[in-house]
């Protein structure tokens, strides 16, 4: 017994070419050489988050913590905080408050060829 879809009695052979669109184009891609259209992906969001620090601690002390708690950092004071666009570290920056609301200010940018090394 076959199916619809593997029954070549009921197979249609004007079906149209799928085309896509050609993403070679306008926007440099920098030290590669190539050109590409990044239209497509110019209003695709992307998470940013901001890290101060990390610290490990076991869970015990962990369920200890309250109000007025504080917990050690592995990073000194002073120190650039790490900007990740969707988890890849982008840059370094500093906090500054615009209009009464919290602000980064990038200090330090990594290369997007730096970006690709990290991801190997």
């Amino acid at each position: 017994m076959s199916s619809p879809l593997t029954d070549s009695s009921n197979m249609n052979k004007d079906y149209a070419k799928a085309n896509f669109q050609n993403l070679e184009g306008s926007a440099n891609a920098g030290s590669l050489g190539n050109e590409f259209n990044l239209d497509v992906i110019l209003d695709v969001a992307v998470t940013l988050s901001m890290e101060v620090g990390r610290a490990k601690i076991p869970i015990r002390n962990l369920l200890q913590l309250n109000q007025g708690s504080v917990v050690e950092l592995e990073r000194t004071a002073g120190e650039p905080l790490d900007v990740y666009a969707n988890g890849t570290l982008i840059a370094h920056g500093e906090v500054v408050v615009v209009n009464e609301k919290f602000g980064v200010r990038l200090t330090d940018v990594v290369s997007p060829a730096e970006r690709i090394r990290k991801l190997k």
